[in-house]
């Protein structure tokens, strides 16, 4: 290229990252602007008292996404962080004096569905062969496809996939063919959560994530989530972009249906070429003039949004022994709580639950015989929080909390702080304040998702949860390769 041609990211979380490092590493100019004092998004951290908070991400699956992503730039793993496979995977509570430990081995794993549904251990090989070959396939046919054209899957192979891989069944109707075992059958619906919509409405495609969860492990970034971040950040910056941290995109400018000028609350950016990883609903609808949007506001509205969540971060002064790295608390009736994040949004009566406690694996994470606790709490998007909300939540799950680890926890609480809607908004300009972006239904999957190509304007471009290919950690990685490959790809058509 004679002169490098300038692209400005909006947003510096996994998918903005991700496409910065590769447009740079491919010879444009890049700057990134976010509006927080820090690169991650929702990976951010924060420090209090001696506790090191990951606020948001804190599964660390599909590992060798990440490794796949450090190798294009010369880079591995370890050159970052140290990664350890947690065993067990995580625990979950199904009520008082009944927990189940998810071996990472094989054999304990197919011992453990035995011990609960007789013949379940043949049916879990057949079961988790068909999810690593969903996983193989869509990985590599579906999931990194842009969504622009329908001709994107025309290819006879993928129309026979499409079939292969159940894309039109349900997670939960496919696993119901396998087991009957009640605590089985939610053992292996809950990795769908992460991709926001109930199992019974996700394509059963998607069992591809029991493939993640079960075959390929559950693993952490010693020194916290953060780390992958600071990883990302450190090689977009080896790549020459600049960052411009504390600083919010307030207006675009636009000539000739291109947007010429990018106008932040502190200066002002020419651009040849602008990707928008920031919140999709908020750069279209915030940042643009109406002629100029690709989705009406009548669009949004009618998508179906991933939960939001209500969290907790506790600093508590002893070791709670009860507790894993990763707990999830199914003591409570699913198909209620998901009902009142889907069907009728509210707050819930008596929610699922989820606690990680990073300090399990990691002495760095909190004080000496202390413990680091993040707590979850998936709610709906867009409902209203009355004064008391919090406390009330906060005081449930304690309950629940206490009462299945049988330990005093709440008078051990050194360090108290909470996270929701308003904050999900203000930080991030979330839509309605989710907290997991789209979910993928079928009806928002693929080329049913919000292009990664503005319709209106031509060197506007998209990634991250609200677009392709979906909610999640490594889904995010590949957004930004997937947006950079197509600007790189009409930059060398130019």
């Amino acid at each position: 290229m004679s002169q490098k041609k300038k692209a400005v990211v909006i947003g510096a979380g996994f998918a903005g990252l991700s496409a910065a490092a590769h447009l740079a590493k491919a010879g444009l100019d890049v700057t990134v602007i976010e509006k927080n004092e820090q690169a991650g998004g929702r990976a951010r951290k924060f420090e209090q008292d001696g506790f090191t908070f990951d606020m948001g991400p804190s599964w660390y699956w599909m590992p060798e996404i990440f490794e796949a992503f450090y190798n294009h730039f010369g880079k591995k793993t370890s050159d970052f962080y140290t990664l350890k496979r947690l065993d067990p995977s995580y625990r979950i509570y199904f009520g008082e004096n009944d927990a189940m430990d998810v071996p990472a081995g094989k054999k304990d794993l197919i011992a453990l569905f035995e011990k609960h549904e007789k013949g379940s251990g043949a049916k879990l090989e057949k079961f988790l062969e068909e999810a690593a070959y969903k996983y193989e396939v869509g990985m590599r046919e579906f999931v990194r496809k842009p969504g622009l054209s329908i001709f994107e899957f025309a290819d006879i192979r993928l129309l026979k996939a499409a079939l292969k891989l159940n894309m039109f069944n349900s997670v939960s109707s496919y696993i119901k063919r396998y087991f009957k075992n009640p605590k089985l059958i939610q053992l292996l619906e809950f990795p769908v959560l992460f991709l926001g919509a109930k199992p019974s409405k996700t394509p059963a495609l998607y069992t591809m994530m029991n493939h993640a969860d079960l075959n390929l492990g559950t693993w952490y970034p010693m020194g916290g989530m953060h780390e992958i971040a600071k990883a990302m950040h450190n090689i977009a910056m080896d790549q020459g972009v600049r960052f411009r941290f504390s600083e919010e995109v307030k207006r675009l400018e636009i000539n000739e249906n291109k947007i010429s000028k990018i106008h932040s609350n502190k200066a002002s950016y020419e651009a040849d070429i602008v990707v928008g990883a920031a919140d999709y609903q908020h750069v279209e609808s915030k940042l643009l003039p109406a002629k100029y949007q690709s989705y009406s506001a009548k669009y949004w509205e009618s998508r179906t949004l991933a939960p939001s969540c209500l969290l907790f971060y506790l600093g508590v002064d002893i070791k709670i022994p009860n507790l894993k790295h990763h707990n999830l608390f199914f003591d409570s009736d699913f198909e209620q709580h998901a009902e009142e994040i889907y069907d009728n949004p509210r707050w819930p009566e008596a929610p699922l639950f989820y606690v990680c406690a990073p300090s399990k694996t990691d002495p760095s994470v909190a004080p000496k015989a202390k413990e680091n606790l993040f707590v979850l709490i998936p709610v709906a998007t867009k409902i209203e929080e009355a004064k008391d909300t919090r406390e009330k939540y906060y005081h449930m799950v304690m309950d629940r909390l206490e009462k299945l680890t049988k330990t005093e926890i709440r008078s051990k609480v050194v360090y108290k702080k909470s996270y929701a809607h308003r904050e999900f908004i203000s930080d991030y300009n979330s839509f309605k304040g989710n907290a997991y972006g789209l979910a993928n239904t079928l009806s928002q999957t693929a080329i049913l998702k919000p292009s990664v190509k503005s319709k209106k304007l031509k060197n506007l471009y998209y990634c991250g949860q609200l677009t392709v290919p979906g909610p999640g950690v490594p889904p995010a990685l590949i957004s930004g390769e997937i947006v950079a490959g197509l600007i790189i790809g009409k930059t060398k058509e130019q």
